[in-house]
C-alpha cells in the first residue's frame, strides 16, 4: 500500500465469517501503525467514501458472487483517481462470478485494484457442519486473513481476472439473483417466525441489512417480500423462532454473537 496510512474497510457480514476476517485483517494492519476504519455496507453511503484513503471491500459470497445491496454498494462507488482499493471475501467452497467482475468495475471508476482473496469459513447455508470442524475451518481462515494483510502491507498480493470464465459465472449470478427476488421464490422460501416461540425480542429485525422485517401491531416480525437470504434472522434468533426451510434439518450456524453485528 502506497497512498494512505488509513484504510477504511467497507464490509458486511451475514453470520459473522466476513466479520472474522476483517477484524483479523485490521489486527494485523495495526501491527504496522496503519490506521483500519471499518464501515458496514448496509449502513454506508458509497459516495461519501474518502478517496485519499486505501479502501477495503469485505463481503461473503451469495449466489456464486454476492449479495445485490453489496453489489449496488460497489457499483454505485464514486470515481477516483488512483485510489488503493482490495477485496477480501468468505465463502464455502468456490465462487467464481465475483473477483472478476468487481475488479472490472472498480477499474473503470478510475481505483488501482491492489488485492483480492477468497477465504473459505464454514457454510452458513444447506448443510451445517459440526462444531469441531467449523473451528478448525475458522482457524485456518483468519490465518490466512493474516497472512494476506501481511501481503497487502508489503505490496505482494494481486488481483487476477479471467475475463470470460468469471464474467459467465457473473451474469449466471444474476440470474440466480433475480429468482432469489421473485414473488414466487419468496413465498416458498419465507423465514416467517413461529409465534408460539417468538420472544418479541426484536433482534432479527435490528439485524435485517435490507429492512425485510417490520414489527406488526403485537411487536411480532413480520418479514416481507425483499429478502436476500443473509440468514441473519435465523442463525441469530435466541429462540430458534425462525426456521430455516432451505438447511438440512433446519440447523443453522453463527460465528459471533448478535452483538458483534448490531455494535
Amino acid at each position: 500500500m502506497n497512498n494512505s496510512d488509513i484504510i477504511d474497510f467497507y464490509y458486511f457480514s451475514g453470520t459473522g465469517n466476513t466479520l472474522l476476517v476483517v477484524k483479523e485483517m485490521k489486527k494485523t494492519f495495526e501491527t504496522k501503525d496503519i490506521t483500519t476504519n471499518m464501515f458496514k455496507i448496509e449502513e454506508s453511503n458509497p459516495n461519501k467514501i474518502n478517496p485519499n484513503h486505501t479502501i477495503g471491500l469485505g463481503f461473503p459470497v451469495a449466489e456464486l458472487s454476492t449479495y445485490k445491496f453489496v453489489w449496488e454498494f460497489i457499483k454505485s462507488l464514486p470515481k477516483t483517481e488512483g485510489t488503493e482499493i482490495f477485496m477480501v471475501d468468505t465463502l464455502a467452497g468456490f465462487s467464481g462470478g465475483i473477483v472478476g467482475p468487481v475488479r472490472r468495475i472498480i477499474g473503470k471508476k478510475g481505483y488501482q485494484p491492489i488485492g483480492a482473496c477468497e477465504i473459505v469459513m464454514p457454510p452458513n447455508i444447506f448443510y451445517i457442519e459440526d462444531e469441531e470442524v467449523c473451528e478448525k475451518k475458522v482457524k485456518k481462515g483468519l490465518k490466512k486473513a493474516r497472512k494476506y494483510a501481511d501481503a497487502l502491507i508489503k505490496g505482494n498480493s494481486h488481483w487476477g481476472r479471467v475475463p470470460i470464465l468469471s464474467d459467465a459465472i457473473y451474469y449466471t449470478s444474476l440470474v440466480g439473483l433475480k429468482v432469489t427476488e421473485t414473488n414466487l421464490n419468496q413465498k416458498l422460501l419465507s423465514l416467517n417466525p413461529d409465534f408460539h416461540r417468538c420472544s418479541k425480542c426484536g433482534i432479527c429485525y435490528r439485524l435485517c441489512p435490507v429492512d425485510n422485517i417490520k414489527i406488526d401491531e403485537e411487536q411480532y416480525p413480520e418479514h416481507l417480500n425483499h429478502c436476500q437470504y443473509c440468514l441473519r434472522c435465523t442463525s441469530f434468533c435466541p429462540k430458534k423462532a425462525i426456521p430455516c426451510p432451505i438447511n438440512y434439518k433446519g440447523n443453522t450456524y453463527r460465528a459471533i454473537k448478535a452483538k458483534e453485528l448490531l455494535n
